[in-house]
């Protein structure tokens, strides 16, 4: 039976399917020691028994069959109509007691209610704002209400429109809810560990206002701007705001309105929102937070107090591979002036919408110019040429979508909607936040020639990809990358849902074996002949036990990451396993460029007894099937030439794991972010041993993580060692490429 209520400690990152993108970061996170304000989550199922008892399935979906997503008005009718059946519907007692208990149970008082839905915060499912969030939520009643109102907003017409545009089937997308104690912002904002305009992974961008993050986001209130060297803390620049209002709590509680705009005291409008001390305590926690998840984070926050908490984090999923180049300013009379919020130039007919209602006057190639976007403007901003408008910062909702849609963007410019007209011929500068009369261009060949090259760079050392999703596939086999070094099975099991022993015990091997071969053949069909190396599924037990049926084979680990998993696993549990290579080899009938790699490995006989199974299921190694073994505890450095002797093709080096268990440090400790360094002396011996006995031995030896996109002198002691390739997040191919390259032009110069 699925679970009405998840406490945040029993969700990780890999559980968006229970708890929805946001709902699933704020389960890292906790887990992680990182501050976030504590809560539970109405899971996605607990919504899908919602609408199965209302009995709205086939009502919803006569509507949804004949919605036409480029016709706005009908698409707004119908939205109307779905939101009111889900608000008028009877709430079931069992889950309106459950969500009351667990609302008593986490001490009352007032909370955020924010939506969450399963295809949220994926690099493919990443616009901002679809559904709806409730703050300063005080009372039981008030809590059922408003957990009810975040389902309705699945049905938004942007919701819908987004649903439509990328083929999500509107009944497979859930929507779970977290609710969580309420922070009164004293201070909130956003942080990228990356610069968003040119991304720049050197940096991290933090902007910051007085009261509640909304009036942020919503771009009603220009922030300060602070742009920081993500290796020393040190502030490159800052840009203080005049802020004169702030979104705050209600005093009045018996108002209808929860939350109402407040003027700022004449002594504070002018001041920094934060104190340096707070901005560098800022800045170490969403340090520590990108390298938890490995990747550059979008983070919202708030400070009440003297406690800074996180609300959110999220992939940056707009990071342009090796950064985008400083354009150079176009010399010709500047119409408006504003911030920066997307590069690129376009030139378009002005046309200004004071209201979502007028989102139909947006045609193709149009210049879109509003006092302020929200996401109902989503389907005119993508017929959009390029955006202009009056309010708002780089995290804005004008910002992250053109970002998201690679258009140009200009926000603050505070007078474009009084001094543009409908009709007028505008250039929009989004590099350098200028607007110009008429078309203007300027020379982008620089550029270009840049991309040129790092698009047809070739090196000695293979440059691989990192890869979970299948719906990338296509999109990422088209870069300038030499295969797949990590493949991941975790998001295609997730996505089946069911615990691999449950399956077995309800006959349902075939499903679980075609589902995952599937999944499989669009990795090895989209980068044939290409090799894609497949890491047997590692789920930890944690993981196994969130999906279906999952509690009933898996015992509570204090410490999964060192518990059961990896080879130990498929020794035994041999029927699972068993169901998990006949879906290798289903794939390798049609395309034989998918190989095998056995995660942690902890003993040399683990590692003979894993491949004679594979060997009496008919995956012997051969000229065209490889085997791999990940290296990632210390005992496969020590014993390397032992595993080796087993019989194998290659290693990789999973580098986090390593450290962390060379180091003896919890790799998701927020606390210990500092001390988690590839480049420690002890784990850097650890390395240059596994690549030269390799080398020696003559089997490849790669490594997989970020850690060589982020230090390039790694890269050169990897290159110099003779390692035989290195893989990647998909956003660093382009900038690990050039790193290897250089690092291999400057060996062959010192070895003339």
């Amino acid at each position: 039976m699925a679970k009405t209520i998840v406490w945040f400690k029993e969700v990780g990152k890999n559980d968006i399917g229970v708890a929805g993108g946001k709902g699933a970061n704020l389960g890292e996170m906790t887990r992680a020691g990182i501050p976030v304000p504590p809560g539970f989550i109405v899971t996605s199922q607990t919504y899908f028994e919602f609408i199965q008892q209302a009995n709205l399935t086939e009502k919803l979906g006569s509507l949804l069959r004949v919605v036409d997503p480029d016709d706005s008005k009908t698409l707004n009718n119908i939205s109307i109509e779905i939101k009111k059946m889900i608000l008028t519907a009877e709430m079931p007692s069992d889950i309106a007691v459950s969500i009351k208990a667990a609302y008593k149970e986490m001490g009352q008082g007032r909370v955020a209610v924010r939506s969450s839905a399963t295809a949220e915060d994926l690099p493919e499912a990443s616009f901002a704002g679809q559904q709806s969030t409730y703050l300063n939520i005080e009372g039981p009643d008030e809590v059922v209400s408003a957990v009810k109102r975040c389902w309705a907003s699945l049905f938004e017409a942007r919701a819908i429109y987004y649903r439509e545009q990328h083929n999500f089937d509107h009944f497979s997308v859930g929507i779970a809810v977290p609710v969580q104690k309420m922070v009164q912002s004293e201070a909130s904002g956003v942080a990228f560990t990356v610069e968003p305009i040119t991304s720049n992974v050197d940096q991290i961008v933090i902007e910051a206002i007085y009261g509640l993050g909304e009036g942020l986001v919503s771009g009603e209130v220009k922030p300060d701007l602070f742009i920081i060297n993500k290796e020393d803390g040190n502030v490159i620049s800052r840009n203080i705001a005049l802020q004169d209002t702030m979104l705050i709590r209600n005093p009045d509680i018996t108002a209808q309105e929860m939350n109402i705009w407040a003027p700022v005291i004449n002594s504070m409008r002018e001041k920094q929102k934060i104190s340096d001390t707070e901005l560098q305590k800022l800045i170490k926690t969403v340090k520590g937070i990108e390298k938890h998840y490995g990747q550059p984070q979008d983070i919202e926050w708030a400070k009440e107090g003297s406690e800074i908490y996180i609300l959110q984090t999220r992939p940056v999923t707009t990071i342009v591979e090796g950064g985008v180049e400083k354009e150079e300013e176009i010399d010709a009379p500047i119409l408006l002036d504003g911030d920066a919020a997307s590069p690129g130039l376009a030139t378009g007919p002005v046309k200004i919408i004071h209201d979502p209602t007028q989102i139909d006057k947006v045609f193709e190639g149009d210049i879109l110019v509003a006092e302020m976007t929200t996401p109902d403007f989503v389907p005119a901003m993508k017929r959009a040429a390029a955006i202009v408008t009056d309010k708002g910062g780089r995290t804005s909702h004008a910002s992250i979508v053109s970002r998201e849609l690679g258009i140009p963007c200009i926000v603050g410019t505070t007078e474009a909607t009084k001094i543009l007209k409908n009709g007028q011929i505008i250039t929009v500068d989004g590099a350098n936040g200028k607007a110009y009369n008429g078309k203007v261009t300027r020379n982008v060949q620089s550029n270009a020639m840049a991309d040129m090259v790092r698009a047809n760079l070739v090196t000695k050392t293979k440059v691989y990809v990192n890869l979970a999703q299948p719906d990338l596939a296509e999109r990422v086999a088209a870069k300038n990358v030499d295969g797949i070094g990590l493949m991941r099975a975790e998001f295609i099991v997730s996505a089946i849902g069911k615990h691999p022993k449950y399956m077995i015990k309800n006959g349902l091997q075939e499903e679980f074996i075609s589902k995952l071969t599937e999944g499989l053949m669009s990795f090895a069909k989209a980068f044939y002949p290409r090799p894609v190396v497949y890491r047997t599924t590692d789920f930890k037990t944690n993981e196994y036990r969130d999906l279906l049926g999952g509690k009933e084979f898996e015992e509570y680990e204090e410490n999964p990451m060192i518990g059961y998993r990896g080879a130990s696993r498929y020794i035994a549990d041999p029927d699972s396993f068993d169901m998990e290579i006949a879906a290798i080899k289903r794939c390798r009938e049609k395309y034989d460029n998918l190989h095998v790699m056995i995660p942690f490995v902890r003993t040399v006989v683990e590692m003979k007894n894993v491949k004679t199974i594979l060997e009496k299921k008919g995956l012997s190694r051969s000229e065209n099937f490889k085997l791999w073994m990940m290296a990632e505890i210390p005992a496969n450095v020590i014993l390397i030439d032992e595993f080796i002797d087993v019989g194998i093709d290659g290693i990789s080096i999973g580098s986090n794991d390593l450290t962390q268990l060379t180091l003896g440090i919890d790799r998701d400790s927020s606390r210990l972010a500092d001390l988690f360094d590839e480049r420690n002396p002890a784990v850097l011996k650890s390395l240059e041993k596994l690549i030269t006995v390799c080398k020696e031995r003559g089997i490849t030896c790669g490594i997989c993580g970020q850690a060589p996109s982020f230090y390039p002198d790694l890269t050169e002691k990897l290159v110099k060692w003779g390692v035989t390739s290195v893989s990647v997040s998909p956003d660093m191919i382009g900038t690990t490429r050039e790193i290897i390259a250089k690092a291999e032009a400057k060996l062959r110069e010192v070895t003339k």
